[in-house]
């Protein structure tokens, strides 16, 4: 796999968090037992099932908090193994070249599903959520070759607020070193050609395209175009996270209907991985909705209703 090798990017791990050495025998064990998993899961790859459901963003737009509230539902099952409560997979954007064996070792085996099923009397269902599927400009059609009957979520938040706590969830994990006002200048310097050469080579992978796009990961229309020329629109449920956070119960209620399951209400709708909002200059705030401002009303275009950001 083509990788960027610039020393000043952190080691990441397959799931897009920055990669912490194991230290101390219980960890190091504990290593070393989910690489044993991971082999075991790979080696039985030809059991298992295939995703339910995707759930491809956007980063810091509820997709962690949906994809727990789907697992608390009685008739959707964890991947594999489940004491990692891993929410997806990175699959079908940086993790491609690590192959189909790779990706179906994170699910459970048709045979899992089929005797759960038999005992609570209703089919199970299996997905994953990752956020950065909405961004890739290769995972639609990906995910279309792989998984063609697959249901896709989509869940929007303003560009502007998602742009920031990017940021603040990237400096939180050392990613970033920049302040908010000067990752947003340096934005298109870092991020200047990466996603050509993403088209050009489907292999290359781009630290800057996944972490420091927090202007251009908001332009959704782009992204959520790729995901319609590569399903039907049958397939593709699209939600404000606003509503996600305002409306839980109702906005729950869209997906399990969307998914064909039957009627539940989580213990709680927590919303999972928030942080408390952060102020930042409102000049700066007003600069960058300008520059999104056509591509929200482009989104409304497409999805042919106002989202009601400004």
């Amino acid at each position: 796999m083509a990788t960027q090798t610039r020393p000043e990017y952190p080691r990441m791990t397959p799931y897009g968090a920055p990669y912490r050495e194991p230290v101390g025998m219980k960890r190091v064990a504990m290593a070393k037992a989910r690489e044993s998993l991971r082999s075991f899961g790979q080696a039985t790859a030809g059991f298992r099932a295939d995703p339910n459901y995707l759930v491809i963003g956007t980063k810091r737009g509820g997709t962690t908090s949906m994809a727990r509230w789907l697992l608390d539902h009685p008739d959707v099952m964890p991947l594999f193994p489940t004491r990692e409560t891993r929410k997806g997979t990175y699959f079908f954007d940086v993790n491609y070249e690590r192959g189909e064996k790779w990706y179906r070792s994170h699910f459970p085996t048709r045979s899992a599903i089929d005797r759960r099923s038999a005992k609570v009397g209703r089919q199970q269902l299996v997905g994953e959520a990752t956020p950065y599927y909405l961004y890739h400009p290769h995972a639609p059609a990906r995910a279309r070759a792989l998984v063609p009957d697959v249901k896709v979520i989509a869940l929007l938040r303003d560009p502007v607020q998602r742009a920031h706590s990017h940021w603040m969830e990237r400096s939180r994990n050392d990613v970033e070193t920049l302040s908010f006002a000067e990752a947003i200048a340096a934005e298109a310097e870092r991020t200047d050609g990466e996603e050509q050469l993403m088209i050009d080579d489907s292999s290359y992978v781009s630290f800057g395209h996944q972490h420091f796009s927090y202007v251009d990961q908001g332009r959704y229309a782009r992204g959520l175009t790729r995901w319609y020329e590569a399903f039907p629109a049958s397939q593709i449920l699209t939600l404000r996270s606003e509503d996600l956070y305002q409306e839980p119960a109702e906005t729950y209620e869209r997906v399990l209907r969307f998914l064909d399951l039957p009627d539940h209400e989580p213990a709680a709708f927590t919303a999972w991985n928030n942080k408390p909002k952060a102020e930042f200059d409102p000049g700066l705030e007003a600069e960058i909705r300008a520059m999104l401002a056509p591509d929200v009303a482009e989104l409304e275009g497409l999805l042919g209703r106002s989202m009601g950001w400004g």
